[in-house]
């Protein structure tokens, strides 16, 4: 298909994912006030910079650090809409998304941008005013990434010339733990598959629902249903079982060596026991 719906608003699954929360509005205008200053809004996308173990969430209203005491901390003033965030190296982050309304000079769709501060400043690398990546994944020496402008899921060596893997409806992006020739994602009907790089795909027999998808270092592969259910595997094509609930609908998931954590309708969640119980690490404000 040639377009596909914004991030977390797929009409199509709705009644089985549960799935709510559109952001294909541009960001509100900076605001003023108290309130707005820790206001993280609809979630995107979480990581751990490597650097200092901090968390950092991505969203509808910019990204934020989140501090020690779980407050959340929208970093430069910038009021970017970060539909795509994935953590690289030490303070080094890629994402996508849209620009804040007050960089006029900016097109609508900021194609692949990296910044190498911990988000202060951004830089375009590639697809300005082309691309709206809703995934992004580090692949081996390749990065990959769903465009929701084009329905594809792309990849790239040099992070300046794409060739498109395959065309569909996805949700997330997860790399295969010991394989850089593949990708796991969530499709708009919650099924896994497998894709090879070169576009064969191959459906995920035995795994639950899912909706958000990530790896951890250690090779589990972790997912998250409509309703909040966390499971996880030993590899994908493993045996899946849950391992905890967490409230709301999800947003995004991020698995560390350290810990698990998922953003909600309601809230930022962590596990340091790979998802037997589930702490709030900070309220969204969404």
């Amino acid at each position: 298909m040639s377009t596909t719906p914004p991030r977390a608003c797929w009409p199509a699954i709705a009644a089985v994912l549960l799935v709510s929360g559109c952001a294909s509005e541009q960001p509100k205008p900076p605001a003023t006030g108290a309130d707005d200053e820790h206001l993280i809004g609809h979630v995107h996308g979480l990581g751990v910079d490597p650097a200092d173990g901090t968390l950092y969430a991505a969203g509808h209203y910019g990204v934020f650090r989140i501090d020690e005491d779980g407050v959340a901390i929208r970093i430069a003033d910038r009021w970017q809409d970060t539909m795509a965030f994935t953590v690289t190296g030490p303070h080094t982050f890629l994402g996508s998304g849209h620009p804040d309304l007050r960089e006029e000079d900016l097109p609508p769709h900021l194609g692949l941008i990296e910044s190498t501060d911990a988000a202060k400043t951004w830089q375009p690398l590639s697809l300005q005013g082309e691309a709206d990546f809703h995934a992004l994944e580090v692949v081996g020496d390749q990065v990959v990434g769903y465009d929701s402008t084009s329905g594809q899921i792309l990849t790239t060596t040099d992070r300046t010339s794409w060739e498109t893997v395959t065309a569909g409806q996805f949700i997330d992006l997860a790399p295969v733990p010991s394989r850089t020739d593949r990708i796991l994602a969530t499709t708009g009907e919650g099924e896994l598959v497998e894709i090879t790089l070169d576009g064969r795909t191959t459906a995920v027999e035995g795994a639950p629902t899912l909706v958000w998808i990530d790896a951890a270092p250690d090779g589990t592969v972790v997912g998250v249903g409509p309703q909040g259910e966390v499971y996880a595997a030993d590899d994908a094509t493993g045996e899946w079982g849950q391992r905890g609930t967490v409230p709301g609908q999800p947003s995004a998931l991020d698995a560390t060596k350290d810990g698990w954590h998922i953003a909600t309708e309601s809230g930022i969640y962590g596990s340091e026991d790979q998802g037997a119980t589930w702490t709030a690490v900070v309220e969204t404000g969404h």
